[in-house]
């Protein structure tokens, strides 16, 4: 039984939350995230980059201790303020091609330690300790974790409901895409969508690994030094976007490769051969049509490889996953990558758009040799998740990206 609640987020004004919200920092690029500090005061990516105006170096330390600082200056001046009642958000995004639409709210550490809430990628020790003391010297979440559970009914009917009333928020970013924003504090309707959840067993985190793990490790460290705590101390829960698996969209990463391991491409095509069949496509882009089958592009040329069965023994859900078939029939044995996640002989691209890029970075002579194959499917991620295995790195570009300071939740 999933625990789900609702909270007092802090949210800008109605007038400043087209100017407020942003993507998430990383998705910016250095010419972008300039312009929108020199030109947007509103922005929350003063808050993340509170340091851009000294253009100095900081310690991790100093700049949380700066976030924290601008973030008291952002409410202060009334950019921010705090709901009176708890209240669940219903969240709208409508992309040119897709629309997502979910509840944002609050959900328990101890759902994710009890296995309530599922992984589905393995996280970096590293990045969680980093973020676990930015969120103890902030004190808030801003961009909720994405996760999904199979589609409901009631929850589903309760949203559609508000869907037809006025949104609180209602604006279009530059990307094209429309954010409508829903307060819920009718405590009637709040016990209906608590309720409406407790029939949900299982919880997938599509995207915010480690901010998950992250706010998880506070919890337990700051349960153990409050003396007084009973569990229901903000810091037990963390934000949550909780999204229906239907609506989930979910998309490929193609794999580049600089080098082929001192073999040379005859030999490599022959390595190749052993394990797949092989048919030439020439100049013809080519794009996987089935499951166990991928696109390859080398030395000017497509080629489609179909997974030679006899070959391959298929021993568990990871094994059929085309990633994890890709790295133990190819990208370990012939060209010599252990280390997928760190490795510097390989680099990732996701494909929702189904560009060139496989051709064209290739013929760049940056990379040698570049694999394309079709997305995971969400039943592939349940049965992966369910069997406690986990998912190679980089095998899922899941949408919706959410953006950050519309709710924001305080710990």
């Amino acid at each position: 039984m999933a625990i789900v609640k609702p909270f007092k987020a802090v949210r800008p004004s109605r007038d400043k939350a087209a100017l407020v919200s942003s993507k998430s920092y990383e998705a910016y690029t250095p010419a972008e995230l300039g312009a929108k500090l020199n030109f947007n005061p509103f922005s929350f990516l003063h808050i993340l980059n509170p340091d851009y105006k000294y253009h100095q170096e900081v310690s991790s330390e100093q700049r949380f201790q700066l976030v924290h600082k601008k973030y008291t200056e952002f409410k202060s001046s009334n950019y921010f303020s705090k709901d009176d009642k708890p209240a669940f958000y219903i969240y709208q995004n409508n992309t040119p091609t897709k629309s997502y639409c979910g509840i944002i709210s609050a959900t328990a550490a101890e759902d994710y330690h009890n296995n309530v809430i599922k992984k589905h990628e393995d996280t970096l020790e590293k990045r969680e300790l980093l973020f676990e003391k930015y969120l103890k010297k902030t004190g808030f979440n801003a961009e909720p974790v994405l996760l999904t559970y199979p589609d409901n009914e009631v929850i589903e009917k309760i949203i559609k409901k508000h869907q037809k009333e006025r949104p609180e928020y209602e604006f279009t970013t530059t990307d094209r895409n429309s954010h409508l924003l829903w307060v819920i504090n009718n405590e009637e309707e709040i016990s209906q969508i608590t309720e409406a959840f407790k029939s949900v067993t299982t919880f997938y985190i599509a995207d915010g690994h480690h901010r998950t793990t992250s706010s998880c490790l506070l919890a337990k460290k700051l349960a153990k030094e409050n003396k007084n705590h009973t569990g229901q101390e903000p810091y037990n829960f963390f934000m949550s976007y909780l999204l229906p698996e239907s609506q989930l969209g979910i998309y490929e990463f193609n794999r580049f490769i600089r080098d082929l391991n001192g073999l040379s491409s005859a030999e490599f095509l022959i390595e190749i051969g052993k394990l797949f069949k092989i048919q030439k496509k020439h100049q013809e882009f080519y794009r996987p049509p089935d499951k166990n089958q991928f696109s390859m592009y080398l030395d000017g040329e497509f080629y489609a490889l179909s997974l030679k069965k006899s070959a391959y023994k298929f021993t568990d859900a990871l094994s059929k996953l085309d990633a994890q078939i890709l790295f133990t029939t190819v990208l370990n044995p012939i060209l010599g990558i252990n280390d997928i996640r760190n490795d510097s002989k390989i680099v990732y691209s996701q494909n929702k758009s189904g560009s060139l890029e496989l051709k064209t970075k290739v013929d760049s002579g940056e990379f040698k040799v570049s694999f394309g194959m079709l997305p995971a499917t969400i039943e592939e991620l349940k049965t992966i998740v369910d069997a406690n295995l986990l998912m190679p790195p980089k095998t899922t570009f899941i949408e919706p990206k959410l953006r950050s300071a519309l709710t924001i939740y305080e710990l």
